[in-house]
């Protein structure tokens, strides 16, 4: 007995010991971890901090139409915004999605780009972030109509004519622009919302509800891009709603892009309702035949439905690294691990309501060290992963959530004239983590945080 007693102490210590080295190892990764090449950096979006929404023979987008009807929350827009346009001299190059270039708008963004690469910073483009030419919207109903491809190819073209060959990344389609950023060194990709769906529990109808989401979800358009074709739950749930691609379409879209880039916030929850698949009109959610279990942001089990109804939005999102590793494994076995870049990930708060500025957040620091973690694991597992970009600089507007919804590494002050900017303790760990400083913080007592 006392042997046994001892064996099982021994046993114990030999596992504390190595729980205490890989807790260890975490806290002491690095940047020089991450493969030679790899880039970090922060994302912002145009309309979501310029304002200015009526200058400089600037038309609007379908978000302000939208904005302006009173659909985001507490009826708020992105007319002023961050107020960038007024900071920085920010305009847009072509004012109705066609026609004449707008030299200020180039003149705003070749500026823009040069100072970023003085100051050692390479910039990604995404020229197309929900915000399409309103004018284009009512004309020929805007992305679905084939009409969009020949516009957006010439504002494209005018986008790589004018910073192609400082800016070697672009998120849009292939084709003639592809051609097009070659010549230049460039390379173009897709981004897509990547939740992950998760199954509420694990029956096989929950299980493979799940795997149906990340189908309708991820697969819409990975699949057409790497196998030339719409998965087979997709084109089976929706049937004639869904384009059948000829085969020059389907040569021309498969293999048609560089790399993939993810926004990754977390985990949903999903279980089977197969009810759905029996209305008489079926719409996108019908055809998915699923409920979600918890909200998006969520990540957990623990829902969050009381408290979305009794203070404004009730938002904050959980960490759910596992749900990033996940993603990326998905994306290695299913879609031939092609190139990834993170182009979104990071940790939202609701602003105090009596105005208080939030200068220590260090929620979305532990939040950032977990999932760049878990980047690192996927790497070291296969994954193809080859950037990471923090959602996002600075607050902004943030679409349907407007300002209740802040993922700021630097704060703004919306209750200021000026829109007055102030650091984050975020963005003081993100500076020190790039500048070669260790993943996990250290804290006062010399022990380091852990997932």
């Amino acid at each position: 007995m006392e042997q046994s007693r001892g064996s099982s102490s021994r046993l114990r210590f030999l596992l504390a010991v190595l729980l205490f080295e890989l807790v260890s190892a975490a806290a002491a990764i690095t940047r020089d971890d991450f493969p030679e090449g790899f880039v970090f950096g922060a994302g912002s979006s145009a309309y979501q901090v310029e304002g200015a929404w009526a200058e400089e023979r600037k038309k609007p987008s379908i978000w302000d139409t939208y904005t302006h009807q009173g659909y985001a929350f507490d009826h708020a827009t992105a007319d002023v915004a961050a107020d960038q346009y007024h900071k920085y001299k920010a305009c847009f190059p072509i004012p109705d999605g066609r026609g004449a270039v707008n030299p200020k708008g180039l003149e705003y963004y070749n500026n823009l780009i040069d100072e970023l690469l003085k100051h050692g910073i390479q910039p990604h483009t995404t020229i197309y972030h929900f915000d399409l030419p309103q004018a284009l919207q009512d004309e020929y109903n805007g992305l679905l109509n084939p009409r969009v491809i020949e516009d957006f190819t010439a504002f494209a073209d005018v986008c790589f004519r004018s910073f192609g060959v400082r800016v070697p990344r672009n998120h849009l389609r292939r084709g003639k622009l592809h051609d097009g950023a070659a010549v230049q060194g460039g390379r173009i990709g897709i981004t897509l919302l990547a939740w992950w769906y998760e199954p509420a529990t694990t029956k096989p109808e929950d299980v493979a509800a799940a795997e149906r989401m990340n189908d309708f979800t991820l697969g819409w358009f990975l699949h057409p891009l790497v196998y030339g074709d719409y998965p087979p739950v997709m084109k089976r749930n929706a049937g004639s709603k869904l384009p059948a691609l000829t085969a020059e379409e389907s040569a021309r879209v498969r293999g048609s892009f560089d790399f993939v880039g993810v926004n990754q916030y977390g985990a949903i929850y999903v279980a089977d309702d197969p009810s759905q698949l029996k209305r008489e009109l079926r719409d996108y959610s019908a055809d998915e035949a699923t409920k979600y279990v918890t909200q998006p942001f969520e990540s957990s089990r623990h829902q969050l439905g009381q408290e979305f109804k009794q203070r404004g939005l009730g938002l904050r999102n959980d960490d759910a690294p596992w749900a990033l590793r996940k993603l990326l494994e998905h994306l290695q076995t299913k879609y031939a691990n092609p190139p990834v870049v993170i182009y979104e990930n990071g940790a939202g708060h609701e602003p105090d309501p009596s105005g208080g500025l939030l200068y220590d957040d260090e929620f979305r620091s532990r939040f950032l060290q977990v999932y760049i973690e878990a980047a690192l694991q996927s790497i070291r597992n296969g994954s193809n992963v080859r950037s990471y970009f923090v959602w996002s600089f600075m607050d902004l507007f943030e679409y349907i959530f407007a300002y209740q919804f802040q993922f700021g590494l630097i704060g703004v002050d919306y209750g200021a004239e000026g829109r007055t900017r102030y650091a984050r303790s975020s963005a003081r760990w993100y500076a020190g983590f790039l500048h070669g400083g260790e993943l996990r913080m250290v804290a006062p007592d010399g022990s380091r945080a852990s997932s």
